[in-house]
């Protein structure tokens, strides 16, 4: 149940009230095309409290990046409607509030980092002035005050020479760089909850390792709420606190970071731990998921997951959808095979 909950003279929420940050209950997104509806978030519900790290496990076309762009109130619209659901920031329905509301929430408590850095940032423009930009719209900064916290938020994303590259445009930075620019942007304006959209699409190894440390390090100092989404099971490991597993625009498995890993419990989840390298198994073929995920103007009956699934039998090509069972303390997996599915390692 939601707590009561204060809101400002502006209608949005007082963040200084317990309980999560974000609760996303039974989302609902579709995108009208020529070819006909497509279902790309089928019911998701999640939240994330403020200090606490959720990962968005899944696939591309899974429904990940749709379903943050609709917490953000970012859609293309159209072809993209959300047709059901709640979406709340300490209590209040962002669905529900004036596009004036939303805007205010948008900048001041809910932020994102989106994965292609390059095209996110405005090229015409250099990256100390989108950065003072933020400070001059929403906190009625003068433009020398502006440029002084820019120079402070790339030192803080650890931007080598800070008051020199302020003056730089986003195409005199390199990949890695880049993305720092986008997470200082993000942190801007100290929001409650970070949304961090594939943050190392496209990068080497150890600047991934470097990204995901100082997104961690900035989550921790600033005790957000953190939305990592991504496909990549080894990016999440040390950083996630909670895993949502995602299919076909629905959460089919949901559990603190360590049970994943240890106890899958739906056959996506154990085929993506599986597919993934290591270096106890050298010399061992890598495991592939077969086939490939389904249409989302076409999804399956039943489990949309059962056309690739080792484990499915004709309960699992028949409606409905499998519910979320809970499997253990704080795990459920929408199989009706779960507890073969544990027991198969």
């Amino acid at each position: 149940m939601t707590a009561d909950v204060t809101l400002d003279v502006e209608g949005v929420a007082d963040p200084s009230r317990t309980g999560p940050a974000l609760e996303v209950t039974d989302l609902q997104v579709e995108f009208r095309t020529r070819a006909g509806l497509a279902h790309a978030v089928n019911g998701v519900t999640f939240h994330v409290d403020a200090g606490e790290t959720l990962a968005i496990l899944g696939e591309s076309g899974c429904g990940k990046s749709v379903t943050a762009q609709a917490v953000m109130g970012i859609l293309d619209s159209p072809p993209g409607f959300v047709t059901g659901g709640q979406i709340r920031y300490r209590g209040k329905d962002l669905l529900k509030m004036s596009e004036q509301q939303r805007r205010a929430v948008r900048a001041n408590q809910i932020a994102m980092i989106f994965q292609d850095a390059l095209s996110a940032l405005n090229p015409v423009f250099t990256v100390g002035f989108q950065l003072a930009e933020l400070f001059r719209k929403h906190r009625g900064m003068s433009r020398a005050e502006g440029r002084k916290r820019a120079v402070e938020l790339l030192d803080l994303v650890r931007i080598p020479a800070a008051r020199q590259r302020v003056r730089d445009f986003p195409h005199q930075f390199s990949g890695g760089m880049r993305q720092r620019v986008m997470i200082a942007m993000a942190l801007a304006l100290d929001p409650e909850v970070l949304i961090a959209d594939e943050p190392t699409t496209a990068l080497d190894v150890t600047v991934q390792a470097q990204i995901m440390s100082l997104l961690a390090e900035l989550q921790r100092e600033r005790q957000m709420g953190l939305i990592l989404i991504t496909h990549d099971m080894g990016v999440v490991a040390d950083v996630a606190d909670r895993i949502s597993v995602m299919y076909a625009g629905r959460m089919v498995e949901q559990a603190p970071v360590h049970e994943v890993y240890a106890r899958p419990s739906h056959p996506y989840t154990k085929a993506l731990l599986e597919s993934v390298p290591r270096l106890d198994q050298k010399g061992r073929q890598l495991s592939v998921i077969q086939g490939l995920p389904p249409t989302l103007t076409a999804i399956p009956p039943g489990c949309a997951f059962n056309p690739r699934c080792r484990y499915a039998r004709e309960e699992c090509r028949q409606p409905p959808v499998p519910p979320l069972y809970e499997v253990a303390d704080r795990h459920a997996s929408a199989c009706h095979f779960w507890q073969e599915v544990r027991q198969d390692d």
